[in-house]
């Protein structure tokens, strides 16, 4: 017979360290009640599939999340096809995907956790069906950081967003990252003496708006850089509800277009700002490098 399986199910955007505790726990449920621990998961936020405005909307891209659940996992882990299940009743996706598709034999929960069609689901329901299936259910509470705080992905975003960079980090457990492809631009800041790798960037992906000390990983090198995230108000602005990715990088002089290169914040240096000069522009971007190179 197939061995049953405590499983925790969820998005995890971003496998932060609330995230993290609960797969850590999970283990531990797993080896007390003699079963295998098991992790489902959505690679997109349903949330952000249902959403009539998705972009930049996600911590981690689903290729990212793969890699990070693989980073802090040893227990197996498996997609979920959202829309395969979208229309399920909490009763449909209990019995069929839980129960009889992975054999469940207890359930971890982690807080405001809902599922099924409408989220009808929730803590209360599945822990009185686990009751009367005589099957364990656990429910733990949001992660306090160290400061106290409730880490949680919506939090990291509307942290990210307002340019707390070091707050985020510490809430992720790792520099906040994202990567990209560097494609071709207009070579403006090649003109004005900071060439940038213009980057094409998940659309679903968070960038938070303003100008940030980054360290840029180009193959197995490390970089030191300056990123900018915006609409580029001073030359050429663009119409767009997706702002530019520009990375400008430290001592570097390679061709790199067509590489995929990833790029991790370490700090907000200013928001993106519209200058009455190209001089003025560019005595601020001498500046940012300077206070880039120094972080």
């Amino acid at each position: 017979m197939k061995p049953k399986y405590f499983i925790t199910i969820g998005t995890f955007d971003g496998v932060h360290l609330g995230h993290q505790a609960l797969f850590a726990r999970l283990e531990q449920a797993a080896v007390q009640h003699q079963l295998k621990p098991l992790v489902l998961y959505f690679p997109y936020p349903p949330k952000t599939l249902l959403s009539p405005a998705p972009a930049m909307t996600v911590l981690s891209t689903p290729p990212e999340k793969k890699a990070l659940l693989k980073s802090c996992l040893t227990a197996p882990r498996e997609e979920l096809n959202f829309y395969m299940y979208r229309e399920y009743t909490p009763e449909q996706f209990l019995k069929k995907v839980l129960l009889d598709k992975y054999r469940c034999g207890g359930i971890l929960a982690g807080p405001d956790f809902m599922f099924g069609k409408n989220q009808a689901g929730n803590d209360t329901w599945l822990k009185q069906k686990c009751s009367q299936l005589g099957i364990p259910f656990e429910m733990i509470p949001f992660y306090d950081g160290s400061k106290g705080e409730k880490i949680s992905s919506s939090l990291i975003r509307k942290t990210l967003a307002a340019g707390n960079i070091p707050l985020a980090n510490a809430m992720l457990g790792r520099p906040y990252s994202i990567e990209g492809r560097v494609v071709p631009g207009k070579k403006l800041g090649r003109k004005l003496g900071f060439p940038t790798a213009n980057l094409d960037v998940n659309f679903y992906k968070l960038l938070p708006l303003g100008v940030y000390a980054v360290q840029v990983r180009v193959g197995r090198s490390m970089y030191r850089g300056v990123c900018n995230i915006g609409f580029r108000p001073t030359v050429n602005p663009i119409d767009s509800i997706i702002p530019l990715t520009e990375v400008h990088i430290l001592d570097f002089n390679k061709s790199i277009y067509g590489r995929r290169i990833q790029v991790s914040f370490l700090r907000r240096l200013r928001g993106e700002e519209k200058f009455d000069s190209l001089d003025a522009l560019k005595a601020q971007l001498a500046a940012d490098k300077e206070q880039a190179r120094r972080d």
